[in-house]
């Protein structure tokens, strides 16, 4: 099976997300990060999305972040294509409104974005998804964008570790394959616009295509699916981060944990939204890991090579890779899934 069928989707019928103190996992005592890891684990499997306290990234550095991103975002259309997406070798830069549409959406995204990847400057390491990033000119973004990615990456590779855990493998069992990831940070501008119909979201469901996310929203606007097929709304919760499931974790698990689908529906107020998604080095094979396979629970999932699904996702869903593939300068990895093969889109779900 390409996903998981229809009964094995675990989430339970929540109306908000669990809140994780994640600060243990940093702990000397082993006792002591496993009970935070199995707090995440429940956390991953009841729900795929929860919040994460105890992350120990400073309000100041967040806020030096925030400043240079909305210093962006405020120059003129014609400034912001000077980085657009497409002129970048690893799919960095910016991302101009109705460049991407997710499966089934209807109408283009209403927001802009500008896509930061592992600044990876080792030509012969270059993949599809892994290169040198594309930095705009202005002054102090590369320094503060770049800060504020490194402390997430190292937020990340906590948080590998105690799924890790969570799932009984041992403790670097992930973070092993994390060298050189197509691990990307996206800076999302969702502009507020009271004559936007009701209908047209700030972004369609979706899974994410990585193994998780980790998410810094500055407003309300981000829903996301529970057991029961219901839409709930994530409130912001000022210190904490946003954390879900992505399509390899779900592969990886087995199934423990399922991705789970989630949208932003029109917004109220202007909105930024900082999702880095997490993702193991570009050439690592998944598939459902050994020790979670029994004969009671046998291998649900077909192999991926990480890096090739999530360049796969991305080809069929930007406007400028899609055109690459039409006229045949792309082709997509060979047994590549099309758009929403996890999570509760799989088989039709939605």
């Amino acid at each position: 099976m390409s996903a998981a069928s229809p009964e094995t989707t675990a989430h339970i019928a929540f109306q908000s997300l669990p809140v994780i103190d994640v600060s243990g996992l940093r702990s000397g005592d082993a006792r002591q990060r496993q009970k935070s890891a199995d707090a995440l684990g429940k956390a991953a499997r009841d729900a795929g999305f929860l919040y994460v306290t105890g992350h120990g990234i400073s309000s100041e550095l967040i806020d030096r972040f925030r400043k240079r991103v909305r210093e962006y975002f405020q120059q003129s259309h014609d400034e912001k294509m000077r980085d657009y997406i497409g002129y970048s070798v690893n799919h960095s830069g910016y991302v101009p409104e109705g460049e991407e549409q997710f499966y089934g959406a209807k109408a283009p995204d209403r927001k802009e974005a500008y896509d930061v990847n592992f600044d990876m400057l080792e030509p012969e390491h270059a993949r599809p998804m892994l290169g040198p990033n594309q930095w705009p000119e202005l002054d102090g973004f590369k320094t503060d964008v770049k800060a504020y990615y490194d402390e997430v990456f190292q937020l990340g590779n906590l948080l590998f570790r105690g799924f890790a855990l969570a799932l009984e493998l041992p403790e670097d069992s992930f973070t092993r394959h994390v060298n050189r990831p197509p691990s990307q940070l996206r800076l999302i501008h969702y502009p507020y616009n009271p004559d936007v119909p009701t209908d047209r979201p700030g972004i369609g469901a979706h899974t994410d295509y990585e193994c998780f996310t980790i998410l810094k929203p500055t407003a309300p606007g981000l829903e996301v699916m529970n057991g029961a097929g219901e839409w709930i709304d994530v409130p912001v919760l000022e210190d904490a981060f946003v954390i879900n499931i992505g399509d390899m974790m779900e592969i990886l698990s087995n199934g423990l944990y399922v991705a789970t689908s989630h949208r932003v529906r029109k917004v109220a107020e202007e909105r930024y939204s900082f999702p880095m998604f997490c993702n193991l080095d570009y050439d690592v094979r998944i598939e459902p890991l050994p020790q979670l396979i029994s004969k009671e629970r046998p291998a649900r999932y077909e192999p991926q090579v990480c890096g090739e699904h999530l360049f796969a996702q991305t080809a069929q869903t930007f406007q400028y890779l899609k055109k690459r593939l039409e006229r045949g300068e792309l082709e997509l990895p060979k047994g590549s899934k099309g758009l929403s093969s996890f999570g509760r889109e799989a088989g039709g779900q939605r």
